[in-house]
């Protein structure tokens, strides 16, 4: 039996230098897509009551819920950038190309889709299985841009755990569907607009 040489299977590494804005914004519409995707083939297993995943009818308790804890993170983030050095926080770039050149309209589009993809899948279709503490290790996990600084890594569990927690307290997906726009939004738009010195 012939052996197979893995290690002729490398993945090039991307220069983010040479990565076009068609080609980024391709990927990340391509992976949000996937990630929905996933999500639904998930509950197609634990068959949900979508009615009570998405149920509005805490109405003005969802956005109250949302805002909060988006306002919380926020401070937090901009807290911890005050006394953290820049290369602690660094993402690679990947935030900065993504958002420094968005219309506004764009910011907020890019923010929607991310949230309603990613809690779909991580709050809507994984908690329900394995909890909000290991869905959070998950979620921490695939942003692996993140992964070579521990204090990121804890910020975006910890994102990711209170996240699970409103939706628990709440009882429907669009509390941390809400937070997650609003986080990455005003994020997004923090990027963009922020003044170089």
């Amino acid at each position: 039996m012939k052996k197979i040489n893995f290690k002729q299977f490398k993945l090039p590494k991307v220069d983010l230098d040479s990565l076009d804005e068609k080609m980024l914004l391709m990927n990340l519409y391509l992976t949000q897509l996937a990630v929905f995707v996933i999500g639904c083939v998930v509950m197609l297993f634990q068959k949900p009551s979508l009615m009570a995943m998405l149920s509005m009818h805490k109405g003005m308790y969802i956005a109250f819920w949302g805002v909060a804890f988006a306002a919380a993170v926020l401070i937090v983030d901009v807290l911890v950038s005050r006394w953290v050095p820049p290369e602690v926080m660094d993402d690679g770039g990947i935030n900065e190309m993504i958002f420094r050149n968005r219309p506004l309209w764009h910011i907020a589009l890019l923010s929607l889709i991310v949230a309603i993809c990613e809690e779909w899948l991580f709050r809507g279709a994984i908690q329900a299985s394995w909890g909000p503490y290991w869905t959070s290790i998950l979620f921490a996990a695939i942003h692996i841009r993140y992964l070579q600084h521990w204090l990121m890594t804890g910020l975006v569990f910890g994102i990711s755990y209170g996240l699970g927690w409103i939706y628990i307290q709440t009882g429907t997906l669009w509390t941390p569907i809400v937070a997650h726009f609003v986080i990455d939004f005003i994020m997004g738009c923090i990027i963009r607009y922020r003044r170089e010195d």
